[in-house]
C-alpha cells in the first residue's frame, strides 16, 4: 500500500507513536488512510500514554491488535 504521509508530517508525529506504528503494518496503513483530522484525534489521545508498551498496545488497538 502506498502510504500518503503528507497529511501528518514527521515533525507532528509523536516519536513513540511513530515507532509503535512501524512495528504494526496494519495499524500504520490504517492510520495513514485516515483524514488529517482523524489522525490528529489519534495523536491527541497519545498525550496521556507514558510508556513504550502502552503506546504499542494503543497502536495495536487501532486495528484490533493485529501485528
Amino acid at each position: 500500500m502506498d502510504i500518503n504521509k503528507n497529511k501528518i508530517y514527521a515533525s507532528d508525529m509523536p516519536m513513540g507513536l511513530d515507532q509503535a506504528l512501524s512495528k504494526n503494518e496494519a495499524a500504520r496503513n490504517y492510520f495513514y488512510s485516515l483524514t488529517e483530522a482523524k489522525q490528529k484525534q489519534i495523536i491527541d489521545r497519545t498525550h496521556t500514554i507514558s510508556c513504550k508498551e502502552e503506546m504499542q498496545s494503543f497502536a495495536d488497538s487501532l486495528v484490533g491488535g493485529e501485528s
